[in-house]
Order: structure tokens, then C-alpha cells, then sequence
């Protein structure tokens, strides 16, 4: 099943997307700033979600690797 029709995956990859862009934000600063329009505008954006949303993205990536575990 693809992850666009199942929302768990969804939310997953919407997850690691965030947390992926926050990074290579943070390593590479400059290559992210280039990037603010355009399609790479979705990534910028998310690195933005990131950067300020940390505490609540962080306790979703929690949750999500806890319904994971559980749900097998």
C-alpha cells in the first residue's frame, strides 16, 4: 500500500521530511536559504516547521515510533 493512501505512513514520511530538512538546515544553511521558492520551498518550509515546532514535532516523532512498536 502506498503511503498516500494509508495516513500512518503519511503522517511518517510528513515526519521525517520535517526532521530531515531541520537537519540538513542546520548543517548547511546557506543551501537552504537559496532555496526558499520553487519546489525546494517545501523544504525550506518544513526546516522552518522544524526549527520552531521542535518540542511538538519531537513528541510526535515519540508518539509515532511508540503506535509503530505497538501496532507491530
Amino acid at each position: 500500500m502506498s503511503a498516500l493512501f494509508n495516513f500512518q505512513s503519511l503522517l511518517l514520511v510528513i515526519l521525517l521530511i520535517i526532521c530531515t530538512s531541520t537537519y540538513v538546515h542546520a548543517m548547511l544553511p546557506g543551501f537552504m536559504d537559496r532555496n526558499r521558492h520553487g519546489f525546494f520551498g517545501i523544504f525550506w518550509k518544513c526546516a522552518r516547521v522544524g526549527e520552531r515546532l521542535s518540542p511538538y514535532v519531537s513528541i510526535c516523532c515519540v508518539l509515532m515510533a511508540v503506535s509503530i512498536f505497538l501496532g507491530g
